[in-house]
């Protein structure tokens, strides 16, 4: 963890923050700190080799998976740059040679650590033990020894950067904290992993965090603020006014132990990713290839290699900074959001440590992660938006097809969706006070037909304790005025006559009525509106030459119309040959409202429903047990017997086919399946306020 974020940072963070820099280090460290818990309680539950990829593929998916692993990839590789690049100024400070061999000898140090990877040879615990050893003793003595040396002065206008200066420094320096979590990428290796990963992670964390603020606050109390932000060795500059030659010698040494050791662990723990992404199908499997000479993962030591030296050679220091705490920024985000997935999904997840304060830990880490994000500039956020897409580009084109599995948040979310189609589908079947169902009748309607769409009328009307409208609307021509075509016709007598034979067989309050307009389409909107009509019944008309060109008037009163809608195909069916009613689903979840009218339809008639479910590709086991629960919940809202279909669209018979559908229930989408079936199909229409917006439906229709 001890490293460029502290040797390094200090002297940019500066020129954002001014003395105000610790604040931004504290800060930083308690961004930080709902992704350590959110990843000690992961590693606990998977302790696995992989870390934050693994982690993260699990719970949000491959897609999201493959877009963790290539930017924690790049974001290793950024901060192995990092410590090069700003490595190299603490060896040129104790030599007086010109500062244009920085480049140069930070990229010969990046060719020889490439080299000693790819070769094999790797920190052992007992060095990694001594470097730390030495970085301590030397850090704390520059923290303790530099204390007299403190002059409040220099602490003068600390919030000169005011809130934006902090949180821009914040973001600069988060990349400080970035190997917090590192120790659950060998999980599988801690004994006793859920006592010590978590005490390590929250251990480390803090004490990192109280070391950095101190040495900060030593740092500016010790030199002048100026000072710091013109060097790029600011640790030297600081101890050699502090404790002078012999305190510069020791920080120094330890930045360069702790720089050169972050390179060189940063291109070794980058093998992992490749490595653990090749296992599942997510990058070729050569880049998961142990070579046999050298018993390394070779190619991707060298593709992190090549990365590296051209960051080293083309990217200024600061970039690489606010690159690689963009990127880890963005990890944490999704390591916030995985945690909220495992526990709200249905996969197997049981950690034997659990974050405190769930789930607003997580949420102050994910609003805090994007809160950052926003300050930290246009070219992190490009290089994080062009990477972002590389790796969606990548899955799409490469991974999409090589892999079958989905993450934890996506089960979670079709649950959610699943749950909020019952809640919808439960305010549809719910009696609604005062409902009225209008049957809108044609002049030219087939008086054999009338009695079908009655019977519809009356099916919905009845669970609703409402009332059914039969009115006929009569157009006359323009120059007919309307006071001269009141008088009834006998084919208008004959309507009301029948309307009035219908009325009698039925057990709810029918009223029956005329209307005369010279425009039939408007007359039947505002008599919509006027009487606040529930559900509008209509027949579909054949389609003629005018429908062709122009809207039919039964799409012109969908659109203009905001109730339910119903649209009767094939009405000359009887009514005593209903036993079974299918409601074909539009690739998503049953839409509330035919539910509601299949229900009613059947309860009318003592019929069966079928909810009949069309995929276009397998449905998967995650999907299948969300779905098969929906269903469930669904059907407990039924007053009827309900069973469940699921039928693939290039193979596989459904009810329609077989003839074991007496009414068929669509939607406005499925509506071209009227044509081709046997039986009345019925058309439903819900209206606007009670169906999502197009994401919505999207959604639910990817999602189930």
């Amino acid at each position: 963890m001890i490293g460029s974020g502290i040797f390094i940072l200090p002297a940019v963070a500066v020129g954002y923050a001014g003395p105000a820099v610790v604040l931004a280090y504290i800060l930083a460290g308690l961004v930080v700190l709902p992704a350590a818990l959110s990843k000690s309680e992961m590693a606990t539950a998977m302790p696995e080799s992989g870390g934050t990829y693994v982690f993260i593929e699990r719970g949000m998916g491959p897609l999201l998976g493959t877009v963790a692993g290539i930017g924690t990839w790049f974001s290793l590789s950024f901060k192995g740059g990092l410590a090069l690049v700003g490595g190299v100024p603490y060896l040129l400070y104790l030599f007086d040679v010109p500062p244009t061999i920085t480049t140069p000898l930070a990229l010969t140090l990046a060719v020889i650590l490439v080299v000693v990877n790819l070769f094999g040879a790797k920190q052992t615990g007992r060095v990694q033990v001594a470097i730390v050893a030495v970085m301590l003793v030397a850090l704390g003595w520059f923290a303790i020894g530099g204390v007299p040396s403190v002059q409040t002065a220099n602490y003068a206008g600390f919030f000169q950067g005011g809130i934006g200066g902090i949180l821009a420094a914040t973001g600069l320096v988060f990349v400080s904290y970035a190997g917090v979590t590192k120790v659950a990428s060998v999980a599988e290796e801690i004994e006793n992993p859920s006592r010590n990963i978590p005490l390590g992670i929250l251990g480390s964390l803090g004490f990192t965090t109280v070391l950095y603020a101190v040495i900060v606050v030593v740092m500016l109390g010790v030199t002048d603020t100026s000072a710091i932000a013109a060097s790029d060795a600011p640790m030297a500059v600081a101890a050699e006014a502090a404790l002078g030659p012999t305190g510069v010698l020791a920080v120094v040494m330890a930045a360069l132990l702790a720089l050169v050791s972050t390179a060189n662990a940063g291109i070794l723990s980058s093998s992992r990713y490749p490595f653990a992404m090749s296992r599942d199908n997510l990058v070729p499997k050569s880049l998961g290839n142990i070579s046999e000479r050298f018993n390394t993962p070779s190619a991707s030591i060298t593709l992190t290699g090549v990365v590296l030296l051209v960051l080293i050679a083309f990217v200024p220091l600061e970039s690489i900074a606010k690159l690689a705490s963009a990127f880890q920024i963005l990890v944490f985000i999704l390591i916030n959001i995985a945690v909220v997935a495992f526990r709200r999904g249905t996969m197997e997840y049981e950690p034997t440590f659990e974050s405190p304060l769930y789930p607003w830990m997580q949420g102050f880490g994910v609003i805090g992660g994007l809160v950052l994000l926003t300050q930290m500039g246009t070219i992190p956020l490009v290089g994080a938006v062009l990477i972002t897409a590389g790796s969606v580009t990548w899955y799409l084109w490469y991974a999409r097809d090589r892999v079958d599995r989905e993450g934890a948040a996506m089960d979670a979310v079709r649950r959610e969706v699943g749950k909020q189609a019952v809640d919808r589908t439960r305010d549809a079947v719910t009696p609604t006070e005062g409902y009225e169902a209008l049957v809108a009748v044609p002049e030219d309607v087939a008086a054999s037909h009338e009695g079908m769409l009655v019977d519809v009328a009356a099916d919905l009307a009845v669970p609703q304790h409402g009332a059914v409208s039969v009115i006929r609307f009569d157009e006359v021509a323009d120059q007919v005025p309307l006071e001269a075509a009141t008088e009834q016709s006998p084919t208008d007598i004959e309507f009301e006559e029948r309307a009035d034979t219908l009325a009698t067989d039925l057990d709810i309050p029918v009223r029956v009525g005329e209307v005369v307009s010279h425009d039939t389409r408007h007359a039947l909107a505002n008599y919509v509106e006027e009487y606040d009509v529930d559900m509008l019944v209509m027949e579909q008309q054949p389609s003629r030459l005018r429908e062709r060109v122009f809207d039919s008037d039964i799409e012109w009163a969908l659109t203009h119309t905001d109730c339910d809608a119903v649209i009767v195909n094939n009405s000359e069916t009887k009514r005593d040959e209903i036993e079974t009613v299918t409601v074909l689903t539009d690739e998503g979840p049953h839409d509330p409202a035919k539910i509601a009218v299949a229900d009613a339809v059947a309860a009318a008639h003592d019929a069966a429903i079928i909810l009949e479910y069309g995929r276009d590709e397998p449905v998967s086991e995650e999907q299948r047990r969300t779905l098969a629960k929906y269903h469930e919940e669904v059907a407990a809202l039924c007053s009827v017997p309900v069973r469940t279909a699921f039928v693939r669209s290039d193979g596989g018979v459904n009810s329609v086919e077989n003839d074991e559908t007496d009414i068929l229930v669509v939607g406005t989408e499925g509506k071209s399946l009227a044509d081709g079936a046997d039986c009345p199909v019925l058309v439903v229409r819900p209206r606007e306020e009670t169906t999502p917006g197009w994401f919505g439906r999207a959604l639910e229709r990817w999602l189930l």
